[in-house]
C-alpha cells in the first residue's frame, strides 16, 4: 500500500523530469523563450507520455513544426537561387529538411539530453536515435509558432539551417553527402557513422582533414577549407565505397 501511496502520477513524474534538466542552454541555442508548459510539451516524446498515463505528447506540435520548416526552407531557396528550376531546388530543400538533416541540427544544439523518454526507449539509446532528435526538433519549431508567430519560427528556421541552405549548390546540383551516407547506412542496417576531424596551418589558412568511421573501421576521409567540407568529402568517399566504386 506504501509503495502505491508514494508513486507518482502521471503529470507529477512529467514535471519531475521536466525540471530534473536545465533547460536554459538550449532556449539559449535556440535564440527564443518558450514558456515552460509548452517548452515540456515539446519535449515530451511519446514513449514518456504513455508510460505515465497517456499524458499528452509532442506530436501535435511535430505536425506544425513540420509545416513551418518546409515553408520556411522553401522560401528561402526559392529567394535565394533564383536561377535553379524547381526540380533542384525541390531536391535541395528534401535534403535539408529530411530526418538526418533534421538530426544534425539536433545534435548541434545538444536536444538530445533535453528529450523526455520512456524506459524502453532510454534503454535503447533514443536520445541519438535520428527519428526521435527529427521529430523533436520539429516539436519545437511548432511550439516556437505557436507562441510567437510565423515569422520568428522562420527566423529561428533560416538560422539553425543557414549553413546547410548556403552549402545547396557546393557540389552543383546540392549532394549531402553526409545525409546520403547515414541513409545508405541505415538501408543497410549499419552503424551510424562517426566523423573526427583535425586541422593544420596558421590561424588564418587552416586546413581540415576528416576521417568517417562505421564502427570501428575508417570508411573515408577527406581535406577542405572548414570542417564541414572535409567531413562532406569523407562520406562522398565513405559512400562511392560503399558502392564498391572505390577499393
Amino acid at each position: 500500500m506504501s509503495r502505491r501511496k508514494n508513486r507518482l502520477t502521471g503529470d507529477e513524474a512529467l514535471e519531475q523530469a521536466f525540471t530534473a534538466v536545465d533547460h536554459a542552454p538550449l532556449i539559449e541555442r535556440l535564440g527564443v523563450a518558450l514558456r515552460p508548459e509548452l517548452l515540456r510539451l515539446a519535449l515530451t516524446h511519446r514513449s514518456f507520455a504513455n508510460e505515465n498515463g497517456h499524458l499528452p505528447n509532442n506530436e501535435r506540435l511535430e505536425f506544425l513544426g513540420d509545416a513551418v520548416l518546409g515553408l520556411s526552407v522553401a522560401t528561402q531557396l526559392y529567394v535565394q537561387y533564383p536561377s535553379r528550376p524547381e526540380s533542384d531546388i525541390s531536391k535541395m530543400r528534401a535534403s535539408i529538411v529530411s530526418r538526418y538533416g533534421l538530426a544534425d541540427i539536433a545534435r548541434e544544439i545538444e536536444l538530445g539530453r533535453h528529450i523526455l523518454l520512456g524506459r524502453g526507449e532510454l534503454v535503447t539509446e533514443g536520445r541519438s536515435k535520428e527519428s526521435i532528435l527529427a521529430d523533436t526538433t520539429e516539436a519545437l519549431l511548432g511550439a516556437i509558432y505557436l507562441e510567437h508567430g510565423f515569422e520568428t519560427a522562420r527566423d529561428v528556421v533560416l538560422r539553425l539551417f543557414a549553413e546547410k541552405i548556403d552549402s545547396a549548390t557546393s557540389t552543383g546540383l546540392h549532394q549531402d553527402w553526409k545525409t546520403t551516407l547515414q541513409e545508405r547506412l541505415a538501408e543497410r542496417k549499419l552503424p551510424m557513422p562517426v566523423y573526427q576531424s583535425t586541422s593544420t596551418g596558421p590561424d588564418h589558412d587552416l586546413q581540415f582533414t576528416a576521417e568517417v568511421m562505421v564502427g570501428a573501421k575508417v570508411l573515408g576521409a577527406g581535406e577542405g577549407t572548414n570542417k564541414k567540407l572535409a567531413e562532406q568529402e569523407a562520406a562522398r568517399v565513405a559512400y562511392r565505397k560503399l558502392r564498391g566504386e572505390l577499393r
